[in-house]
């Protein structure tokens, strides 16, 4: 994609950019100070053509205006960033930006080479991408060598998500791609919607969503173009799901509030729910032959007393007539209604109590449950998405401190 938008279009967006320029008739200085670390003018014009090759945005005057005051913010915010790991003695290797860059050149279908050589012959210094994804690393390891060991995501929070998860299982499934722009807590509100207008209308104007999402948004999924995935409702926050909802495959979002920010999304794809509850039952059994008062009676209260299937044969043993088995996996709407509704809402090592049938009495213990099908998060998938959640909080309350304690003088 990159090597497609430079060799493509970018030599007219850069002649038109070149053009507002020299209208303008910057004068070569400096930008910014940022604890006295200077960025140049040169610095932001480089950023802001690195900015248009690969969001493919049309430079008109309005949108210069908007893409200089992003490529100041970006360069603001990666200063105080490479400063702070400086501070830690934190140093990222030639190496290591070499493998990003060819991160990006895999996503795109291009090599490296490609990359670089079209990023030079368009203009744009290759240093002005490596420095961008020098600071993206060095903040990840600072964040994560912070914070990695402070977060504890406990089964009560997995299990939390779970239920929600289990709750939406059977709904429609959303393939979501997001750009989230974060509000300070000392932001201008009316800087902070411009923000979001200068980035719905490079969209309007065709730019690429994944694109866009990769310079602007300040979400943990910019690195893969604001792709989220497959989500089911339970995943995602209310307000989040609501939007959603209302969205059609192909449609955009307006901008919408979510804590700490505003966001956009697009609606990638949608599916029917393919997701299912499956138990893992153990069934108990009393014949139509040896029902009496006494054994229901009998059996009621050994029933009370399993809380797993490993207890079910000594629970039962000496009631005349019963006995257990094992049915394995089975999904909940394959049961008959008289069976699945009082399973449903049952855990792990509970019981559904004595129902009535023709052939006797049963009772259905959950030895386990589970949702299984298409998109649905593993427990380690539940857990790692509320750790980077937890994780991306941190860093932007941490990043947010620096703009804060920092002296950050613009010109």
């Amino acid at each position: 994609m990159m090597k497609r938008i430079l060799t493509a279009s970018l030599s007219l967006a850069l002649a038109a950019f070149s053009a507002a320029c020299a209208h303008a008739q910057q004068v070569e200085g400096i930008a910014a100070l940022v604890n006295d670390y200077p960025i140049t003018t040169v610095d932001v014009r480089n950023r802001m053509r690195l900015i248009i090759a690969s969001s493919g945005v049309q430079p008109t005057p309005e949108a210069l205006a908007r893409i200089q005051q992003e490529a100041l913010r970006s360069l603001v915010d990666e200063t105080l960033q490479l400063q702070e790991a400086q501070e830690f003695e934190v140093e990222i290797a030639e190496a290591e930006v070499d493998a990003a860059i060819g991160d990006i050149a895999t996503r795109n279908g291009t090599d490296p080479a490609d990359i670089e050589n079209d990023l030079a012959a368009s203009g744009i210094q290759v240093s002005t991408l490596r420095r961008q994804l020098e600071a993206e690393i060095a903040w990840q390891v600072l964040v994560g060598g912070r914070y990695s060991n402070l977060i504890r995501i406990s089964n009560q929070q997995i299990e939390a998500t779970l239920e929600r998860v289990a709750a939406s299982a059977s709904e429609p499934q959303f393939h979501l791609a997001e750009i989230f722009l974060e509000i300070p807590v000392s932001a201008d509100q009316e800087m902070a919607q411009e923000r979001a207008i200068a980035v719905m209308t490079q969209l309007s104007q065709g730019a690429p969503f994944q694109s866009v999402a990769q310079q602007f948004s300040d979400a943990p999924s910019a690195a893969n173009g604001g792709d989220m995935g497959w989500l089911l409702q339970g995943q995602m926050r209310p307000e989040v799901a609501q939007v959603a909802q209302a969205l059609q495959p192909g449609q955009l979002s307006r901008p919408f509030r979510v804590p700490g920010g505003l966001m956009i999304i697009a609606l990638v794809d949608a599916r029917e729910g393919t997701t299912a509850i499956q138990f893992d039952l153990a069934q108990i059994n009393l014949p139509t032959s040896r029902v009496t008062d006494d054994a229901v009676a009998t059996l009621e209260r050994a029933l009370s007393r399993i809380t797993s299937c490993e207890g079910i044969d000594a629970a039962i043993a000496g009631i005349d007539g019963v006995f257990s088995s094992r049915l394995g996996q089975i999904s909940l709407d394959s049961l008959l209604p008289q069976v699945a509704e009082p399973l449903s809402g049952l855990d792990e090592g509970e019981n559904t109590g004595l129902l009535e049938s023709a052939s006797g009495r049963q009772a259905y213990v959950v030895c386990s449950r589970t949702i299984g099908g298409p998109g649905v998060p593993s427990r380690a998938d539940i857990e790692r998405q509320l750790r980077n959640q937890q994780l991306s909080m941190l860093s932007r309350r941490w990043l947010r401190d620096l703009r804060r304690d920092s002296t950050i003088e613009i010109r």
